[in-house]
């Protein structure tokens, strides 16, 4: 289901958005806002990715 392309964007958006409630609670609102942002940007960039290589016929997957 996951390729290897995909591991890299949901980690980054699981550290973002454990960054931004981290400080959300410690340092301040608007730092945590700001980077709770990113977690969207990172996931939309994913899906365009997907989406060229899908358009590419790139697979990762050996044909039968």
């Amino acid at each position: 289901m996951f390729h290897k392309i995909d591991y890299p964007f949901l980690i980054g958006a699981f550290v973002s958005f454990l960054a931004s409630v981290s400080l959300w609670f410690l340092k301040s609102h608007e730092y945590g806002l700001f980077v709770g942002l990113w977690v969207p940007s990172i996931l939309s960039l994913w899906v365009g990715v997907r989406v060229v290589i899908l358009a590419m016929g790139i697979t990762t997957r050996k044909n039968r």
